[in-house]
């Protein structure tokens, strides 16, 4: 077993795309003076949702991402899986600016969440094949 490096930098990307969404929140909670929920502003409900959207999913895929590494994924999956993760994650939220029903939103949150979903998925039946293909 080794550490998960390939996961570890795409984690690393990630935060920082975290921390550009909860500054985000935090200047919109400042302009609409909103201390708690959106105080009506559809811009700041939308930058909450993309804040919270975010950190729903990313953990527990990127926990399995590493572990399908450290369980000796190919480092090509393993790139292949915290890629689009990464991509997912760059389309969602400009998807939650866009209006509904344009090729933007479709595009960014419905394809976003598409892949997520889609990630959410591969990565917990490849965790569960190597684990039922394992003994002792």
């Amino acid at each position: 077993m080794h550490l998960p490096s390939i996961t570890s930098a795409y984690l690393a990307i990630l935060a920082l795309l975290y921390t550009v969404l909860a500054v985000q929140v935090g200047r919109l909670r400042q302009r609409d003076r909103a201390s708690f929920g959106d105080n009506g502003s559809l811009q700041l409900r939308s930058a909450i949702r993309a804040h919270a959207n975010f950190i729903e999913y990313v953990p527990i895929i990127t926990l399995m991402v590493a572990m399908l590494e450290m369980s000796g994924l190919t480092a090509t999956r393993v790139h292949l899986l915290m890629g689009a993760l990464l991509i997912s994650r760059l389309l969602h939220p400009l998807g939650m600016y866009a209006a509904p029903n344009t090729l933007q939103f479709r595009i960014g949150r419905v394809g976003g969440i598409t892949i997520t979903f889609i990630l959410l998925i591969a990565c917990a039946l490849m965790i569960l094949s190597r684990s039922l293909g394992m003994t002792g």
